[in-house]
């Protein structure tokens, strides 16, 4: 497990130093009893691991805060035993197919026929020994599938959870089998020791819970769809919900799809929050919520950062839900731990022997807007980066600006305007292009920026409602814009310079004639520090008569090693670099395979070490990071100790990221200790 995590051991004691500061006062919670909220690990680790599995449980128990639930949904076999699978059929997340392909079935089941493979239709011993789990969702990995066999909840309660869940779903259906959820469940031993039994049966759970008022477990009533009926009452979950008191005679909580407490539009923003949750807790029922998970569609009001959802949830101002039921608890647990209540916390200051990475934007907050437009600067500034940066291009009559690409289809809307000035230039791309030398700055002022992800193309847009909003920065203007703000420092990026001097546009006398105007060629005073960063060792070379200025050199290409010989050539004229993250962490098959030794090599030369580009979506991100960008920036910061994390994370992203950055270095530091 080791070798296929090489970061586990640093992940897991980030936790365990939660775990201790966690120990420590700390305000209220708005739950209902004022506890922290719980953590609920849906099948386990599923998001990683196939559902309910053994490596599944393991894994959540060790990755996750050490009071995390386990959540298993109960499945009987034909002869009365219970199994954890969640999902009435088993074909998706099981090979049951191709251990038994002739023992299909169809059942009517809630009015609706539904035809699978039910485990109902097989012995335990059946079930036990020919059937192996699989990922049911495939954007997950597959590495797992067939390893591991059904798992009973005696097996679960084998493995000594601190708190397990049960759920029922069909009891119902498994009644008209001559099956008995009930029956099972008060049947269990004493010491499986069931903190919590949920189903979306009111007639089950009045039974059970008349059988169990001397009992410390508490009965959960789980809420379907509004539309959909439930059995016992002929009533719509949307109707019983109206009338929550009822609830409280045979519950003492509910469980709830999170779009109940948060509405989501159909333009995928949020909407107003629902009173739900301090009306469930006027009558003294907890609230938990479910769906929640790391690689699915979500409002873009998160912009990819599953932390931010949670914090939605346990850390707004107005409430708190009691748990949420997640396929990725680490997530969950390091916003639990990590992130809630920490607003207004200041942040310790970065650099120096043991402080924090550097927050660097990557043309400014370029995920929740334009990048590099002043929106993005704004937002960047607000969300409390470091760094701001400025990658400059050039207009044709010699203006500077700031732009992500010196194709301005890939940023603006210069594809609907200037399709005359298509062109290919293999010195700067070797697909065709719109390019911001061919135009004036008067003919690029009358476009619009364009917010284009990524993965836009696989359905992971960024922020739509702000797609052109904002507008361009001249360099001028971003170097006036940094000094009325509070940032420690701004990156001036070069590139091209040498094809564009033969366009008759010089790029370092551009940037040197802004950068002088503005006084940063000045040592002393209280501006921002500068940094000047070209892939072109010549450029980096102009610079050298401003001691002031910190060069950076920029290494595009992917590398492996890093050479004494060209370590010692960087040095000459540059005190620092930006590499990529394959550069530092190597993937193959979307899992890590090693960490090269580039940064500590470069470390070792006393150069400084930036590393990027860090993005939130899931896409982005290798199964190691289980679909969590806070653990990609734990990765860089504590165990590559990179100086500086480039990141277009938006919408809060630099500000979740700085105050994830800034949490988990408070938990190494010697105040809370390691226990």
């Amino acid at each position: 497990m080791g070798e296929r995590y090489p970061h586990m051991f640093l992940i897991l004691l980030l936790f365990h130093g939660a775990h201790a500061a966690l120990k420590d006062p700390v305000q209220k919670w708005q739950t209902l009893g004022g506890q922290r909220p719980l953590v609920i690990a849906r099948g386990g680790f599923s998001g990683l691991f196939p559902d309910s599995s053994q490596f599944s449980y393991q894994f959540a128990m060790s990755s996750s805060l050490h009071d995390v639930v386990l959540y298993c949904d109960l499945q009987l076999s034909s002869d009365g035993l219970g199994f954890c699978k969640t999902g009435l059929t088993l074909e998706n997340s099981t090979l049951i197919a191709e251990a038994f392909p002739k023992r299909a079935k169809t059942y009517k089941v809630n009015g609706e026929e539904i035809h699978g493979w039910f485990a109902l239709d097989f012995t335990a011993d059946e079930l036990y020994q020919n059937v192996t789990l699989i990922q049911d969702i495939f954007s997950r990995p597959s590495t797992f599938d067939g390893a591991m066999g059904m798992f009973t909840l005696e097996d679960l309660v084998g493995l000594k959870p601190p708190h397990l869940w049960v759920n029922v779903e069909y009891a119902l259906f498994l009644q008209e089998h001559k099956l008995s959820a009930e029956d099972y469940i008060l049947g269990l031993p004493k010491d499986f020791s069931v903190a919590y039994i949920s189903s979306p049966e009111i007639g089950f759970l009045k039974n059970v819970g008349a059988k169990l008022k001397k009992s410390n477990t508490k009965l959960i009533f789980r809420f379907l769809r509004e539309d959909v009926a439930e059995h016992t009452t002929k009533k719509t979950y949307g109707e019983i919900l109206k009338d929550l008191k009822s609830v409280k005679a045979f519950a003492s909580g509910i469980l709830v799809p999170k779009e109940y407490i948060w509405p989501l539009g159909k333009d995928q923003y949020l909407r107003l929050p629902t009173s739900l949750v301090k009306d469930a807790h006027a009558l003294g029922l907890e609230v938990f919520a479910s769906g929640f998970a790391n690689d699915v569609s979500m409002s873009y009001n998160y912009s990819f950062d599953p932390s931010a959802e949670y914090l939605q949830y346990i850390g707004n101002a107005n409430f708190s839900v009691d748990g949420v039921i997640t396929d990725f608890p680490p997530t969950a647990s390091g916003a639990v731990a990590c992130l809630a209540n920490t607003k207004g916390n200041p942040l310790p200051p970065p650099g120096g022997d043991g402080g924090r990475p550097l927050i660097i934007t990557h043309n400014g907050a370029s995920g929740v807007y334009p990048g590099s437009t002043d929106l993005a600067y704004q937002q960047a500034v607000k969300d409390g980066a470091d760094i701001i940066d400025c990658a400059v291009r050039m207009s044709k009559d010699g203006v500077a600006f700031c732009q992500p690409s010196a194709d301005l289809s890939t940023s603006t809307t210069a594809s609907t305007s200037f399709m005359t000035k298509i062109s290919t230039v293999s010195e700067i791309q070797n697909k065709s292009g719109i390019f911001s030398f061919d135009l004036t700055w008067s003919e690029i002022q009358t476009l619009k920026p364009d917010l284009l992800g990524p993965y836009t193309q696989a359905g992971l847009k960024r922020n739509p409602a702000a797609k052109n909003a904002g507008k361009f920065v001249t360099l001028p203007e971003f170097l006036d814009l940094a000094k009325a703000t509070n940032v420690s420092g701004i990156m001036v990026e070069m590139e091209h310079a040498s094809f564009l001097a033969k366009r008759g546009l010089g790029l370092v006398d551009a940037v040197s004639g802004a950068l002088a105007n503005a006084s940063y060629d000045k040592e002393g005073g209280h501006l921002p520090e500068l940094m000047v960063v070209s892939d072109d060792t010549s450029v980096l070379a102009a610079f050298k008569k401003f001691p002031a200025f910190r060069r950076v050199l920029m290494v595009d290409e992917t590398i492996s090693d890093a050479s004494a010989p060209s370590v010692e050539e960087i040095k000459q004229f540059a005190t620092a670099v930006t590499v990529g993250r394959g550069s530092i962490a190597q993937v193959n098959g979307f899992f890590l395979t090693r960490f090269t030794d580039v940064a500590d090599r470069m470390h070792a030369a006393n150069l400084t070490v930036y590393v990027g580009v860090l993005r939130n979506e899931f896409m982005n991100l290798g199964f190691d990071y289980w679909a969590d960008p806070i653990i990609e920036i734990a990765t860089y910061a504590f165990h590559v100790m990179a100086d500086g994390l480039i990141t277009d994370a938006g919408a809060g992203g630099c500000r979740v990221l700085a105050a994830a950055v800034a949490s988990l270095f408070l938990l190494l530091l010697p105040s809370h200790g390691f226990h």
